[in-house]
């Protein structure tokens, strides 16, 4: 199969290295208007690059948007016509299906994704929404029957893949990005250094705390109440760590800062 990402910038990136990791017998494409872009790619990991737009679209068999939410409607008016079935997967957040569509419609049949960066070490967490048909639609119809299983395989060699309503992706692209998880690391070490300790066994210290400790309760059977409580002892230095931050608006900041997430997504869906 032919896999043509139209956009060679970090996600592509990302993906081409989880797919290499992965062994994927898939032929990958990348086309870009940056010719230093492609050439770096080609080299770090051994694909094929086609600068011309049009010719890289005849090539694929799965094509994937994998631009900025504001550079679509440019892209996709670039390619003109589409004149044969294409499955076509947007990267791009907060752009709905019903916009995809409008821009270019039949016959390309379009599904949203949402890969994490983190999909280069194959340990990934992607979502998926397809179109809304009805279930005699689903039982008669085996291309869509097929679509899923193809879109759903191949994300899954970059890791977890799940599938969600529309309704939702905007959320879960708020909530599922490794950012979170960097941007409290980069704080907690920075506190931790200012508290005595030297840079490297900072970050050490803050990277147990945040990823063994979640990668314990994915991992496990554990409840994340019961694993809150085995962790912070009542009156103990961890629950008065948790509380104060609790009273400094450590939660107040996290849900303002989801809200301003979703504020971005539904602006893309205007652009």
């Amino acid at each position: 199969m032919n896999v043509v990402f139209l956009g060679g910038g970090r996600i592509t990136s990302a993906m081409l290295a989880g797919l290499r990791l992965a062994k994927t017998k898939h032929r990958l494409v990348v086309h870009d208007r940056n010719p230093a872009k492609l050439r770096g790619l080609k080299k770090t990991y051994a694909i094929a690059v086609e600068p011309d737009l049009k010719k890289a679209v005849r090539q694929a068999d799965l094509l994937l948007i994998a631009v900025r939410p504001d550079s679509v409607k440019e892209l996709l008016r670039a390619i003109g016509p589409v004149n044969r079935p294409l499955l076509a997967v947007s990267l791009a957040a907060g752009v709905p299906l019903r916009v995809l569509r409008r821009m270019a419609g039949p016959p390309v049949r379009w599904v949203r994704a949402m890969p994490s960066p983190v999909c280069r070490s194959r340990r990934g967490l992607t979502a998926l929404t397809f179109p809304r048909t009805s279930s005699r639609t689903r039982s008669r119809n085996s291309q869509w029957q097929e679509d899923r299983k193809l879109v759903r395989d191949f994300f899954a060699s970059l890791g977890q893949v799940l599938v969600i309503p529309e309704s939702q992706f905007d959320a879960f692209t708020v909530t599922y990005s490794c950012s979170h998880g960097y941007h409290a690391l980069a704080a907690l070490a920075e506190c931790a250094q200012e508290a005595g300790l030297d840079r490297k066994t900072a970050l050490l210290a803050g990277a147990h705390a945040l990823a063994d400790g979640i990668i314990a309760w994915r991992e496990g059977s554990d409840s994340l109440e019961s694993l809150l409580e085995e962790a912070a002892t009542p009156a103990g230095i961890a629950a008065a760590a948790a509380s104060t931050m609790d009273a400094a608006g450590y939660r107040r900041a996290v849900r303002k800062g989801v809200a301003a997430g979703l504020r971005r997504a539904r602006a893309n869906a205007r652009l």
